[in-house]
């Protein structure tokens, strides 16, 4: 049970925080099909840097782990960018940016990553190798049984997602702020009769999406992967779209729908474990958190309400 909860808790928490960019950005009426692509970038540019510091610190130093988030968040916001450029700029359709992103993210990374490789460090690979990062166990409370699994075998990147999920969760629903992107979702010409700049609020909301889906991406990479590679682009994007419209389009909810999706992805690595089944089985278990998906919109895809205005390009002479 508490290596389902561990492994369960080291997947939904990277999902969560990429899935709460999706969230800003959709409230505030872009549609991001692209988390996918910005999980990816965002992972490629940390990755980048990881592997460019690493000679330059001790084996143990957790400099270049720390500056490899930053990075891949920097890298994260700037591949946005491109997608807040397309739908609000020149209003190209939301949903077509988001899947040409995707699509050119993987291609162009895998890429740059073999050019980097070969010029750079003399190796014929499509990979930046970056290790598995340190964990950490809190004491006294490791020990409390089954909720104990919470506090054991932490990575970093958890307990700043959880700090990052509480600010961004104060922003969107106790400031102005996240009260105008909330509107922009809704009604955005009541926002632009209020003297607000829709353009201005919608691409920050697509920029903290892409923020936190590099963010995710990187936490990916130091975990599930040990490496940048193509393993980044393996529909966890996708998944995170899933999460929250069914935690419709609200953190908390669609925090549930990530823990869900995490622990039946670590239960069925475990069940493989425990019944002693091939090693091929554990591939199966990969579509687990998908069928779920599947079974998930059976019962409450009629209970979604999205956002009223979402994907509706803004059009201020339009009244």
């Amino acid at each position: 049970m508490n290596t389902v909860i561990i492994d369960g808790l080291s997947f939904a928490l990277p999902l969560f925080i990429m899935a709460i960019g999706g969230i800003y950005s959709e409230r505030s009426g872009i549609t991001n099909l692209a988390l996918e692509g910005l999980q990816g970038f965002g992972a490629f540019v940390g990755g980048f840097v990881a592997v460019l510091l690493a000679n330059h610190f001790s084996a143990d130093s957790q400099a270049p782990y720390y500056m490899a988030m930053l990075f891949a968040v920097i890298g994260g916001m700037a591949y946005a960018s491109v997608h807040a450029l397309l739908c609000i700029k020149f209003k190209a359709n939301q949903v077509i940016s988001g899947v040409v992103i995707n699509i050119l993210a993987m291609a162009f990374t895998t890429f740059l990553t073999k050019q980097i490789n070969k010029s750079i460090f003399s190796a014929s690979s499509d990979k930046f190798v970056l290790g598995v990062s340190s964990r950490w166990t809190v004491p006294v409370l490791s020990d409390i049984p089954v909720i104990g699994a919470v506090f054991t075998n932490i990575y970093p990147f958890e307990i700043i997602i959880i700090v990052i999920a509480v600010l961004a969760w104060y922003l969107l629903y106790q400031t102005k702020y996240g009260l105008h992107l909330r509107a922009c979702g809704d009604n955005p010409h009541a926002v632009d009769a209020a003297g607000i700049d829709v353009a201005k609020v919608r691409f920050a909301a697509v920029l903290m999406s892409g923020a936190l889906s590099g963010l995710a991406g990187i936490s990916f990479a130091y975990s599930i992967s040990a490496n940048f590679s193509s393993a980044i682009y393996a529909g966890y994007g996708y998944l995170a779209i899933a999460a929250l419209i069914f935690g419709n389009w609200k953190i908390l909810p669609t925090l549930g729908a990530c823990l869900l999706f995490g622990f039946a992805r670590s239960g069925g690595y475990r069940i493989v474990q425990l019944l002693q089944m091939p090693s091929s089985y554990s591939d199966l278990v990969m579509i687990l958190p998908y069928a779920l998906t599947l079974l998930l919109l059976i019962f409450f895809s009629k209970q979604n309400k999205a956002p009223r205005a979402l994907g509706e390009i803004y059009d201020k002479g339009k009244r």
